[in-house]
């Protein structure tokens, strides 16, 4: 078995790194327990990846550092990382087929960004009004 894994997960502008290692299944985010982490609808989205590996997480510990963008995809990007770590930490086909079966972002980050605003608008896509009176 490796001694630790480093995984990085990304969406939007938010970037997550986890650290796999040997240990009792406890998974942190920015040094909090992810059983005490922010709301439970964040908390739950979280931890599908780790439900979902079970069998593995007696004995794998998880510490994830996330920053930059919302809490949304905070959490959606400490969800890739986990779920990265996980499955090459293990080298388990299996996990990581089901992974992809169950929901194709687990393992591979979001590349959608901002797009960029463009010359006489207020953003990318909004122009000034023309007024004809």
């Amino acid at each position: 078995m490796v001694k630790a894994v480093i995984q990085s997960g990304k969406r939007k502008s938010s970037i997550a790194r986890a650290v796999a290692k040997k240990g009792k299944g406890v998974v942190r985010i920015n040094s909090v327990r992810l059983d005490v982490y922010q709301s439970e609808f964040i908390r739950n989205l979280i931890y599908e990846p780790v439900k979902m590996a079970e069998k593995h997480m007696n004995k794998i510990d998880i510490a994830v550092s996330v920053e930059g963008g919302g809490p949304m995809s905070q959490a959606e990007a400490a969800r890739t990382a986990i779920a990265k770590a996980i499955v090459s930490y293990t080298n388990d086909e299996e996990l990581k087929n089901m992974f992809m079966e169950y929901d194709r972002t687990l393992l591979v980050n979001d590349t959608r960004r901002k797009e960029p605003k463009k010359q006489l608008g207020r953003g990318a896509r909004k122009k000034r009004q023309k007024s004809y009176r």
